[in-house]
């Protein structure tokens, strides 16, 4: 008898899953807590939500019924002017996550293969291997830095192994990093730019570092892609909106690749509200900035956290003489949730999202409780 199933790339059987943070509406029911009084700490999202702007925006928006504009030309004019980039540089995206995935796939064939830089966001390898592309890592130091050196050196050892086409295509970073929240400095990124491959630079939670983006970077370097974000600093994950900064040569493939109406309506009008009152966001960056200043000096208080420091909206720490599976449910029990890690070079390790100044009082007074 037929079996439809042996019709699948058999390498997908073999994937790992990438395992994504619980509904919020399925973790109220599972904890018996209602929503309202649940602390949400596990995935970074801005506390305060979007701009009032951008509900009114969405009210008052007329054109549901219609497609999208597939080039998206008023958001990108408006992102143009926020990051100081041209926007025939600029390509809209449903979230930062299809532009990982557009990359990988115009990329990375069977056998080629991407450099990641871990510990560090799980959607790298996780699309890589959705096209049977190899992963090679060059793990972090202990400060959670980049190790240049490990990074040239393998690249060098793959290189000369493999001959050319099977050398890696591209390399992963993250500044700042997630989960570590650690700054990739000017002089590294120009170190790793030197390589010929293309280096894809997500900056999803740059507007909470005290360092500028480096979008202009991609204006002298034609094998730099920078990825931003929508769901951190201005509050609209649900909507999902991210965008590439792109060399042009580059561009002219994207507009080809994707989807033509990838962004919806309602994720464009966000973004143009958004961005048209952009010192208001930036106000409530500010905000959760001294929270993270408050939050980091609580947290070396508890006796079995060890906090690293942060240029992003989330602290990690170290838990020590006790499980940090038990404190992540520890505190989930009282309502306050948080990510919690068992992987390589982040055994017993929890997240910590900065939320608003009575959620960080919540979280304190759980992990006291503890």
């Amino acid at each position: 008898m037929f079996n439809p199933q042996t019709l699948l790339r058999p390498e997908i059987a073999q994937m790992e899953e990438y395992t994504p943070i619980q509904p919020f509406e399925v973790l109220s029911q599972r904890l018996g807590i209602p929503a309202s009084q649940i602390v949400k700490l596990d995935a970074n999202e801005n506390p305060y939500g979007p701009l009032p702007a951008v509900a009114e925006a969405l009210a008052e928006y007329p054109y549901y019924h219609i497609y999208p504009d597939p080039q998206q030309g008023e958001l990108r004019a408006a992102l143009s002017q926020f990051v100081g980039v041209p926007a025939a540089h600029i390509l809209p995206s449903h979230g930062a996550d299809e532009m990982l995935d557009l990359l990988c796939r115009l990329f990375l064939q069977p056998g080629d293969a991407i450099m990641n830089c871990p510990p560090t966001f799980g959607m790298y390898s996780f699309d890589a291997g959705l096209q049977n592309a190899t992963v090679i890592d060059v793990w972090r130091r202990a400060d959670f830095g980049v190790d240049v050196e490990g990074v040239e050196e393998k690249w060098r050892s793959k290189g000369m192994e493999e001959k050319g086409s099977s050398s890696p295509k591209l390399l992963f970073l993250t500044s700042p990093n997630n989960p570590s929240g650690t700054w990739l400095p000017d002089a590294e990124l120009k170190r790793l730019l030197a390589l010929p491959l293309l280096v894809v630079l997500d900056e999803a939670y740059v507007e909470f570092a005290d360092q500028p983006s480096r979008a202009s970077w991609v204006l002298e370097h034609d094998n730099l892609v920078i990825l931003r974000t929508f769901s951190k600093a201005a509050g609209i994950a649900g909507l999902r909106l991210g965008y590439g900064i792109c060399p042009l040569w580059l561009m002219e493939a994207l507009w080809k690749f994707k989807q033509p109406y990838n962004v919806n309506v309602a994720a464009a009008v966000a973004g143009i509200a958004s961005l048209r009152y952009a010192d208001q966001i930036m106000a409530v960056v500010e905000k959760l900035k001294a929270e993270r200043a408050r939050l980091m000096n609580a947290l070396n208080e508890i006796d079995f956290l060890r906090p690293h420091p942060s240029e992003s909206n989330f602290i990690l720490c170290d838990v020590v003489g006790r499980s940090g599976a038990d404190v992540k449910q520890a505190l989930e029990k009282q309502g306050v949730l948080v990510r919690y890690y068992s992987k390589p070079r982040l055994e017993n390790c929890i997240r910590i999202s900065v939320g608003r100044p009575d959620q960080t009082d919540r979280l304190l007074h759980a992990l006291r409780e503890i």
